[in-house]
């Protein structure tokens, strides 16, 4: 365990990232010259630790580059999906307080437009300089390989979306730490229980925006080993980087579990992915079935976490404990979980509440106090709003996921955001979002919605209704269909109900 700055000396010339695509690779020697370089121009703009900076970018080697010297000069980094609309991503760039902003050509024409309404925010761009944009390439050589003479550790900082509409930051505490002090859920998750360690080989195959991709990258880093990053994620190129560079951990969402089941045997086979030994999974409810057909076929090397962003509380469940408490998340190593019951007195084994940790890492939500404050309660434990039961060893169940949020492909979706966009349309009396089923990517956006005038109700207004929110939300966000209501059910206090619409479209779950 250590930094890669300590094994650019121990081993300069090995590979630390390498693009599974184009083969573009950085040993440990340049990625700690180019981390240097790169605090070295943070501390020339005038940033100090606890300032933040923002990228936007595909999946190329520059994004870690990057991560890494902020991480070594004490910034917060905050890493924005690229499929954001330029609203979006102006809100972020604004709410964390962005003084440098890194972007690539793929993501000019969606910063471009926020440059005249950040004066005081520098726009880099990689690749050679473009109009409105400095050029990040000529100002890193430009800057020394040392390192800074204050180096201290800094933090992701991501954006989780909230039932509020508007994602939030979450952001923990500058605790001026040496820059080689890990994170100690993430040893324990990758060293301890997944056998990651420095001959460890690993596949990267989500996007690095994402908060796992983001810290597995660096923690297989920090541990010494080499991270093989695919530009994005394709089921039989998944398998033949397994076989080609004998990898040894990767880290999946359930998503990409049903793609690599849905190929055809014979191309599923072909090849040996013997060298795995760790498959670490988490951000959606994995399906039972999907799960045990995974550990049939790949062996008892599945490790499964429940966590958020927000690093609160954690629980992980290895294939042995899953394959004799079938669908759990497993126990807690980060916190104690309790269930809690609608009156917030604590409920017993088996019975069903919302889940809290207790004894767990304190978290706020960036310039949200009362977000921060709704997911305490007055003993101090904290919510990420799931429900869900313990049974009588301890192992943690989920029910239901946070009110009614989205979880496609392992990528969380707010309702809410879609329904507010949507009311602003003019023939909109009353509009729910929620998801409903879908094979591969786990579920899909779905709006029922109450036109002023139900005779317009039918395929041209809900084309109408796309094309709408496309213009305002990232496709993921937007409503895969439509269908109409005369009127949404709500109490008489205006509470709209949204279970009785959801129902609809979940089969009823067998009951014992």
């Amino acid at each position: 365990m250590s930094h890669p700055s300590v094994h650019a000396r121990t081993q300069p010339d090995k590979i630390a990232y390498q693009m599974a695509g184009s083969g573009k690779a950085i040993s440990y020697r340049e990625l700690d010259d180019r981390s240097n370089q790169g605090a070295n121009l943070f501390r020339s703009l005038g940033l100090k630790a606890g300032d933040h900076i923002a990228l936007l970018m595909e999946n190329r080697l520059e994004f870690m580059e990057i991560c890494w010297a902020a991480q070594r000069s004490g910034l917060y980094y905050t890493a924005i999906s690229r499929y954001l609309t330029a609203d979006e991503i102006a809100y972020i760039v604004k709410d964390c307080g962005a003084k440098v902003v890194i972007t690539s050509p793929k993501g000019a024409e969606t910063i471009a437009p926020l440059i005249a309404g950040a004066p005081d925010t520098l726009f880099y761009i990689l690749d050679g300089a473009r109009e409105h944009f400095r050029d990040w390439d000529a100002a890193l050589a430009a800057q020394p390989t040392t390192p800074i003479s204050d180096e201290v550790a800094g933090y992701d900082m991501l954006y989780s979306s909230g039932t509020t509409g508007r994602p939030k930051g979450i952001k923990r505490a500058s605790e001026s730490n040496p820059i080689d002090v890990p994170n100690p859920f993430l040893k324990k998750l990758c060293a301890d229980m997944c056998g990651m360690n420095g001959d460890s080989i690993y596949l990267s195959p989500a996007p690095l925006y994402h908060a796992a991709p983001l810290r597995f990258n660096m923690m297989a880093i920090t541990l010494g080993g080499t991270s093989v990053i695919m530009e994005s994620f394709d089921a039989e190129e998944f398998l033949r980087l397994v076989e080609k560079h004998k990898v040894t951990q990767s880290q999946l969402v359930p998503t990409m579990f049903v793609r690599m089941l849905k190929l055809p045997d014979e191309v599923r086979l072909r090849y040996d992915v013997s060298s795995l030994n760790g498959a670490i999974h988490a951000a959606a409810p994995c399906p039972v079935d999907v799960k045990a057909r995974m550990i049939d076929w790949w062996g008892p090397i599945l490790i499964e976490y429940y966590a958020g962003s927000e690093g609160n509380g954690v629980t992980v469940s290895n294939s042995q404990q899953w394959l004799s408490h079938r669908g759990t998340v497993g126990k807690a190593v980060t916190g104690v979980v309790k269930i809690v019951g609608e009156d917030d007195r604590e409920m017993p084994v088996g019975e069903i509440g919302t889940v809290y940790f207790a004894d767990a890492p304190v978290f706020s939500y960036h310039n949200d106090p009362e977000k921060t404050k709704r997911a305490y309660n007055d003993k101090g434990w904290s919510t990420l709003g799931d429900v869900g039961y313990l049974d009588d060893e301890g192992f943690l169940y989920l029910t239901d996921r946070k009110s009614y949020m989205i979880i496609s492909g392992g990528v969380n979706i707010y309702p809410q955001e879609t329904e507010d966009v949507l009311i602003t349309h003019p023939d909109i009396a009353d509009v729910a979002v929620f998801g409903v089923p879908n094979e591969e990517m786990g579920e899909e956006v779905k709006a029922v919605v109450q036109p002023h005038d139900m005779a317009r109700a039918g395929k041209q207004l809900e084309a109408e209704l796309l094309v709408f929110c496309r213009k305002h939300l990232s496709p993921i966000k937007c409503p895969k269909s439509i269908d109409f209501e005369a009127e949404l059910p709500r109490t008489p206090t205006g509470k709209l109900v949204k279970r009785h619409l959801r129902d609809r479209y979940w089969p009823k779950k067998a009951t014992a």
